[in-house]
């Protein structure tokens, strides 16, 4: 490509690129692109989507989604996000668009997250902080004392940047770590590794199953009532990856009768969560608004991993982190 592409982003983001934009695009704006103006690329970035998410749009993200959607030049999509499984990117991508994810860019935020739910439940925290709320001194001595972390078995669904941090700290805290992935190959960081079509055989093993897989036609539905009824008695559940890979009413049924002992849950079948969710009031089950990757560097990350596929689409090199199907 010899002339440099028109790219729509928003005003913040061309603020932020600045001068590390000026050489590489001709920024377009929203309100150039509703008037008519052609551009070749865009760029999602996070004040794009704002509070939207991929169940309930905000009139802002959906005028961006709108002129993407009506613009037949467009070529080529960067989001700001780990997957690109809204249903805008899975049009765009139907028509022969190509997209392109920030995946790995808060790869250690999340799992730092995903980390924070295993130590929480395993140290007891929503019963603690419920006995706080209440102002009530309620040590955890006596009969069903928390279990030592060192020894017990997770199962992470999902061996890319995320769910293998995931699995090396785990391990550092002495858990057997079992990585499911596309392939049975072994690959350094987790003591086993089995393929997706063998998770039934190692479920029975998981005291904690850790979620960190993107979200596709093999991983819809994957954690159903069959593969919680194949957890052992007391299991625990985290979720970072997306919430159509659990069946929720299956999962709030183990909550419910105590076959899973808790929950960490960032992401949900439907967000915003509603407000009548059983997962909102259950015990222990920690629930968070989707914000596993936030961070204050995460933008930064983004934006260079951006501007290196916009150079690499204008040299005509292949692009990092084509979305997955």
């Amino acid at each position: 490509m010899t002339a440099p592409p028109r790219l729509l982003l928003s005003d913040s983001a061309r603020t932020r690129l600045g001068e590390r934009l000026a050489a590489q695009a001709v920024p377009v704006s929203l309100e150039e692109a509703e008037r008519g103006a052609p551009f070749d690329a865009a760029f999602v970035s996070r004040d794009v989507t704002g509070l939207s998410t991929k169940h309930e749009v905000q009139p802002g993200t959906a005028r961006f989604y709108d002129a993407m959607r009506a613009q037949a030049a467009l070529r080529w999509v960067h989001v700001h996000s780990a997957g690109a499984d809204r249903p805008v990117y899975v049009e765009l991508r139907a028509r022969g668009v190509q997209v392109t994810t920030s995946a790995g860019t808060n790869a250690a935020v999340v799992a730092q997250t995903a980390l924070a739910g295993v130590l929480a439940l395993a140290r007891r925290f929503p019963e603690l902080l419920a006995a706080q709320r209440e102002r009530r001194w309620a040590s955890l001595m006596g009969t069903g004392l928390p279990r030592d972390l060192a020894g017990q078995t997770a199962v992470v669904v999902g061996w890319g940047a995320i769910g293998q941090q995931i699995g090396a700290w785990l391990g550092m805290l002495g858990l057997h770590v079992v990585a499911v992935r596309r392939e049975r190959a072994q690959t350094e960081g987790c003591a086993e590794c089995v393929a997706y079509g063998d998770l039934p055989a190692v479920l029975p093993r998981a005291d904690w199953l850790v979620l960190a897989c993107p979200l596709t036609e093999r991983t819809r539905g994957l954690v159903d009532a069959a593969a919680l009824a194949h957890l052992p008695a007391g299991a625990h559940l985290i979720n970072v990856a997306r919430g159509e890979v659990v069946d929720e009413p299956a999962l709030i049924a183990a909550l419910r009768t105590g076959r899973l002992a808790g929950a960490y849950l960032d992401v949900f079948a439907h967000e915003p969560l509603p407000p009548d969710s059983p997962l909102w009031r259950l015990p222990g089950v920690i629930a968070t608004p989707h914000s596993a990757g936030f961070s204050d560097g995460n933008a930064a990350r983004v934006e260079a991993l951006f501007l290196d596929n916009l150079a690499r689409w204008r040299a005509g090199q292949p692009l990092r982190n084509p979305a997955l199907a």
